[in-house]
């Protein structure tokens, strides 16, 4: 039996405790992300917000959003944070979905959606022009960072633990990955 492709009807009728994106005309929905998930995010976002998107102790030119609803064609994905450079998009526009790709983003990696991130929506951020990709496993403790180069993800480095990197595209910022995991329990 072939199946229907999802649409954006399914992805409403979620409850309001499921995550849900179409990827490859697939419906995915998972539970909202877990505490070690959560805090990385808000700490990457918190680390990149004051000198990327405010100017402040750096260079600016940046508009970060968490869990913007992106729409590329059929499909409808929801990376945990994304960046845009102002000279692309000055303001937040007031849309459901964006369909601008954003410049750099960040997918949160959680056991049940490493595998979707990695396999499924990786060639479709490619495909868009995402020209930054960052994966931050928190379980793992690890940060991978990679630049879109003749249509594939070119991995730049990983990180691990407690060290400091200087990542592109925030190669200005000293980033101690020990900030994105030092709350969460050992």
């Amino acid at each position: 039996m072939t199946r229907k492709p999802a649409t954006y009807a399914d992805l409403e009728a979620l409850p309001s405790n499921q995550v849900g994106e179409i990827v490859n005309g697939e419906l995915y929905a998972s539970p909202r992300p877990a505490s070690p998930h959560a805090s990385a995010a808000w700490h990457l976002g918190g680390e990149l917000y004051a000198p990327f998107d405010r100017g402040r102790g750096g260079p600016g030119g940046w508009l970060f959003l968490f869990e913007p609803e992106l729409h590329f064609g059929e499909d409808v994905l929801a990376p945990d944070i994304a960046g845009w450079r102002r000279e692309r998009m000055p303001k937040v526009p007031d849309v459901v979905g964006f369909t601008m790709a954003p410049d750099w983003l960040c997918e949160v990696l959680s056991p049940s959606t490493s595998r979707l991130d990695r396999v499924r929506k990786l060639p479709i951020y490619a495909r868009e022009g995402v020209k930054h990709v960052w994966l931050v496993d928190p379980l793992q403790r690890t940060l991978e960072v990679f630049r879109l180069a003749g249509g594939h993800y070119l991995l730049l480095g990983t990180y691990e633990d407690a060290e400091t990197v200087h990542a592109e595209p925030f190669e200005a910022l000293a980033l101690e990955l020990r900030v994105l995991w030092e709350d969460m329990a050992e």
